[in-house]
């Protein structure tokens, strides 16, 4: 089953107990973005907020770090509900220590790529990590385009997927809509990252329904 992640990215951070309500009983997890400004473009939260949302919800976290030095602050994000904990490859010049660090705060690891980034930067830490992230959207601000080309890395990295046991999960994050989740989901995507998609409809958790629908 394709599991679908609302992004609260897009969501109203005025009222973002009331955001998370509105879809939690649809919702497989819950996507965090966190950016520090110097990685991406954009600055949003820190960790006391995602220990906010952990406290409002029983739906997993799924943290996202597009941020330099992501080192420095897994034990924190850890600390504050994380349940998956993704950093990127592209700032992590030992990438296999990073993903062990988060490991031992008991989160489970994952690996993030950037849409023009190689898989072969990954694929001697496919076995070590829990989930990959392919982002369809250059990081750093939501509501953007799917970008084409990255249907056929997800494709390729599915195939490469489907022989490892345990299988991670291969999530897909940028541009995620009803009317492109189902090709995202038939090319390989297990997890679908949705954020203006849901949060900008008029009813959100209608929003879920259809995208889970669109991809059973």
């Amino acid at each position: 089953m394709v599991k679908i992640a609302p992004s609260v990215l897009s969501a109203d951070f005025g009222a973002l107990a009331e955001e998370v309500a509105k879809v939690e009983a649809e919702a497989d997890l819950f996507h965090v973005d966190v950016m520090d400004g110097h990685f991406v473009p954009n600055i949003t939260i820190g960790p006391l907020v995602v220990q906010a949302i952990h406290r409002r919800t029983r739906v997993p976290l799924d943290v996202h770090l597009m941020i330099q030095n992501p080192e420095r602050y897994i034990s924190a994000f850890a600390q504050a509900g994380a349940r998956y904990l993704t950093v990127h490859a592209e700032v992590c010049p030992h990438l296999h220590r990073t993903i062990q660090q988060v490991r031992e705060t008991g989160a489970k690891p994952g690996v993030a790529l950037n849409p023009s980034t190689s898989l072969h930067t990954v694929e001697h830490v496919l076995d070590q990590v829990d989930l990959i992230l392919l982002m369809s959207v250059n990081p750093g601000f939501g509501g953007q385009s799917f970008i084409p080309f990255v249907l056929k890395k997800i494709e390729e990295l599915a195939r490469r997927l489907q022989r490892m046991d345990p299988r991670p999960e291969l999530e897909v994050d940028g541009g995620i809509k009803i009317e492109n989740c189902r090709a995202v989901a038939q090319a390989g995507a297990t997890i679908l990252v949705a954020g203006s998609a849901i949060f900008g409809a008029p009813d959100p958790r209608a929003a879920v329904v259809k995208m889970r629908e669109q991809v059973a």
